[in-house]
């Protein structure tokens, strides 16, 4: 038997890209469902448990979701192994038989990704999305906008991030398919859309949004202690937080389809907070 069939019987198994995803989401999430639990539990008082459990239920399914996404990020490779290549998220392992790859593809340059029905934040992108100029993606995949292995099956289209060439060469060896490459740079424009990285009215309007839910947070945090101002200012900031997060995941969706639209969304959040944080002063100030 060769070294090459040997090689072969042995199981094969690479990480993701290596990314800080993991410690970022811990620390953010931590931070972020900290205030929403304790905000919906300090505001609601005795006379207010049917509206403190349509809160918390919620907060706990996406708390869930979000424990689910975080081991995801930490635990990510992906292995081949009795013919089958196997994505090996967290809890979950999703296998795909090498038989039924139909294309295997080299992704290089900067992508324009958007969310279908998918997660992300730095280092970190978990879910379905589209490609501008590529197509739909179901991604399994750290620092995806260095570039990514694209697979085409017949049980849909992976986006994943191996550390190196190691495991598209395997996937090509063992499939006997030729590989595809596909400079996303050299892409038109008009085929390719404008991603929001690179829009920088965009990218102002984002920060805006984080900059004003800080400040609301931290204002709060100062003032409201002592101030005699009722505990139902602190349900503002909760309420707060999940716009932003309702809002930043639909204006990266909309935005594809209309710049407009995008902005209105942000701004849109960058009004309401204000609002909140205008009657949190008013009621802090009396």
């Amino acid at each position: 038997m060769s070294w090459k069939s040997r090689l072969k019987l042995k199981d094969f198994r690479v990480r993701a890209k290596p990314s800080n995803a993991f410690w970022l989401g811990l620390l953010f999430g931590t931070i972020v469902f900290t205030i929403v639990f304790w905000g919906i539990d300090y505001s609601l008082g005795t006379g207010d448990e049917a509206l403190k459990v349509a809160l918390v239920l919620p907060a706990y399914f996406f708390a869930g979701i979000f424990i689910v996404l975080l081991v995801g990020s930490y635990a990510l490779d992906y292995r081949i192994k009795d013919g089958n290549l196997l994505i090996c998220w967290g809890f979950r392992t999703i296998k795909i038989p090498l038989s039924e790859i139909n294309e295997v593809i080299k992704v290089t340059g900067k992508s324009n990704l958007y969310s279908i029905l998918g997660v992300s934040w730095p280092g970190y992108m978990v879910g379905l999305y589209t490609a501008k100029g590529l197509g739909p993606v179901k991604m399994y995949a750290t620092q995806p906008y260095q570039g990514f292995v694209y697979l085409k099956t017949n049980r849909g289209f992976f986006g994943l991030t191996p550390t190196n060439n190691a495991l598209i060469d395997r996937i090509a060896e063992e499939t006997d398919k030729e590989i595809t490459y596909i400079d996303m740079d050299a892409i038109p424009p008009e085929i390719k859309g404008r991603s929001i990285l690179d829009d920088g009215f965009y990218r102002l309007l984002y920060i805006l949004n984080i900059l004003l839910l800080v400040a609301f947070a931290v204002y709060l945090a100062v003032f409201f202690p002592g101030s005699g101002a009722p505990p139902f200012i602190v349900l503002l900031l909760v309420l707060a937080v999940a716009l932003f997060f309702f809002n930043i995941g639909n204006a990266g969706r909309l935005y594809q389809f209309s710049e407009m639209g995008g902005y209105t969304l942000l701004v849109i959040g960058l009004a309401v907070t204000g609002i909140f944080l205008i009657l949190a002063l008013s009621e802090i100030t009396l």
